[in-house]
């Protein structure tokens, strides 16, 4: 799977694409959509980013936008630094604002694991009310530690993430935050991260009001499934993602043998590798407790193939 369709909600608002500079289209209130502002990669657009952003800032009026979803800014090697630089300079002419989303880039324009970015930390940083954050691309990313007292909802999505971002979100300060979504990826693409990585997470002394956790599109998913499996985080959590990796058998009987999750409104486990009779003990498991269980997209193994390549992630390049 490739992610091949950009963002049509973000942070409770419908998207809209502010247009070209050419183009007649009618504007809708500033304060009712998130606002996508991008540009065609390899010279198809007339403006750069930072011109079509300057002419955003003119055209509408920016104290009443809530969200921004920031596209495609240029091309593969073009990282997200000065685009950071931007949204922080524009600060003062964006009060309102409380979610932003960086790189809804889909695999035409740049696969995944070829978007470069940069430190997000002085974006969180220059805006302290934001409430919902995510970003796409994993290349170059970095996530040092950082106190945000008003961020609910974050989100990092890879082919591949390095180790070091996953202990830069573990040993941040993030109070309020609810819901952490994180895609671990593949080594191939660059993820490094460990089972000893998300320890801080995983043991519940870390985000007190977290109650949705995603660690999805992993390689190591049977791991990170008996990890979780008695992981104090757990007994908080109302859903828990495990989705689009290799999860197997291993990870399933680890899910069933651990703490109970009856507890739950859902566990995720789309795109996985468990067998049929496997898929009916965990709906026996947790259905009749009431937990929705999401086990579509079933994969099949490839015999044929080198162990380690039988089973694959939904994104990685």
């Amino acid at each position: 799977m490739a992610i091949s369709d950009h963002l049509q909600q973000f942070h409770g608002l419908p998207v809209f694409e502010f247009p070209d500079a050419a183009a007649k289209v009618e504007l809708p209130q500033p304060a009712t959509v998130a606002w996508r502002i991008a540009i065609e990669p390899y010279g198809d657009s007339a403006e750069t980013w930072p011109e079509a952003f300057a002419r955003f800032l003119e055209t509408v009026d920016s104290t009443q936008v809530r969200a921004l979803v920031i596209g495609s800014w240029g091309e593969s090697e073009e990282d997200s630094a000065p685009i950071i630089a931007a949204l922080v300079d524009a600060k003062d002419r964006l009060p309102a604002v409380r979610g932003v989303f960086l790189g809804d880039i889909t695999y035409e324009q740049n696969e995944i694991s070829w978007i470069h970015q940069s430190d997000v930390s002085p974006l969180l940083a220059g805006f302290p009310e934001l409430e919902e954050f995510g970003v796409r691309g994993g290349e170059q990313l970095a996530f040092p530690v950082l106190t945000h007292t008003a961020l609910r909802t974050l989100s990092v999505q890879a082919g591949g993430l390095g180790a070091e971002v996953v202990q830069g979100i573990g040993a941040s300060e993030l109070p309020a935050l609810e819901s952490l979504d994180i895609w671990l990826g593949v080594s191939w693409y660059g993820g490094t991260t460990t089972i000893a990585d998300l320890e801080p997470i995983l043991s519940g002394a870390k985000f007190p009001r977290l109650t949705h956790l995603a660690l999805r599109n992993s390689e190591i998913q049977d791991e990170v499934a008996a990890a979780v499996a008695g992981a104090p985080v757990v007994a908080r959590l109302t859903t828990l993602d495990l989705s689009m990796g290799t999860l197997g058998n291993e990870g399933a009987e680890a899910l069933l043998a651990g703490q109970p999750l009856t507890h739950l409104r859902k566990l995720d486990l789309h795109h996985h590798f468990i067998g049929p009779e496997m898929q009916k003990r965990l709906l026996a498991a947790l259905e009749p407790a009431g937990v929705v269980l999401d086990l579509s997209d079933a994969e099949v193994e490839d015999e044929e193939e080198d162990p380690e390549d039988r089973r694959y992630t939904a994104v990685s390049e």
